[in-house]
């Protein structure tokens, strides 16, 4: 009886290894074509942002157009003097835009009769300490409890290096192809020869901990702290 379940064992064995090499096979065989063998290699690199941005309105409303202009040269005139004294220096103050909303009748129906006139000021602030740009971006609109309508409505960190990167990357990814080519042609006894061709993927440029891919890329500016992903699709001859 033992005799029998020994035998069963390494009949089962062999049938397991020779499942495992007919795959690696296939595998193998699918990259191969006409003396060609084609891989797909990546690789990635984390880095932190060296500048930042926040993008904010300040808005007031008032009866009249010249009030609310008003209203806002003087919150803006607040607000520059908190950015002065977190030691921001680049701001940019935009073009402001603003609207009449006019009463209502009964009916809920707009009349001809002016209610108040809405103006905002659009500023956009740029530094490169990113950990200043983020605690500002909540700490501004603390200027509320001082009477001034501020919202912030984009926060975005750049790498100011990331052309450069992508390069090193790409040489990383192409490297890492060849490597991959290198254990799928090691079973069959052949080896990787010249570079055939070779095709660039899109950059993953997302947060650190995120696991998105896009087939377009992503270009993340939400984070300060990127990973940064190349991809390189390499077609080497078989030797």
């Amino acid at each position: 009886m033992l005799e029998k379940i020994e035998k069963l064992q390494l009949l089962t064995t062999g049938i397991i290894i020779s499942l495992v090499i007919l795959v690696a096979v296939k595998m193998i065989s699918s990259s191969i074509s006409q003396n060609v063998i084609t891989t797909t290699g990546s690789a990635y690199e984390i880095v932190k942002s060296d500048s930042g941005t926040i993008n904010f309105e300040i808005t007031a409303k008032a009866q009249t157009k010249q009030q609310a202009h008003k209203i806002i040269q003087n919150n803006l005139a607040e607000v520059k003097k908190y950015l002065n004294d977190k030691k921001i220096t680049d701001i940019e103050v935009k073009a402001s835009n603003g609207y009449y909303s006019y009463k209502r009748d009964y009916r809920g129906m707009d009349t001809n009769v002016v209610d108040y006139y809405n103006m905002s000021q659009p500023v956009t602030i740029r530094d490169n300490n990113v950990e200043l740009i983020k605690e500002i971006s909540t700490d501004i609109t603390g200027l509320i409890n001082k009477g001034i309508d501020i919202n912030v409505w984009d926060v975005s960190y750049q790498y100011s290096k990331l052309g450069d990167l992508k390069v090193t990357l790409l040489e990383k990814a192409a490297t890492d192809a060849k490597n991959r080519a290198q254990s799928m042609l090691k079973p069959t006894g052949s080896s990787v020869g010249k570079v055939k061709s070779i095709r660039m993927g899109v950059y993953q440029i997302t947060p650190v901990d995120s696991t998105n891919v896009s087939d377009g890329g992503i270009n993340d500016t939400s984070s300060i702290d990127k990973k940064v992903t190349a991809v390189a699709n390499v077609a080497f001859k078989i030797k």
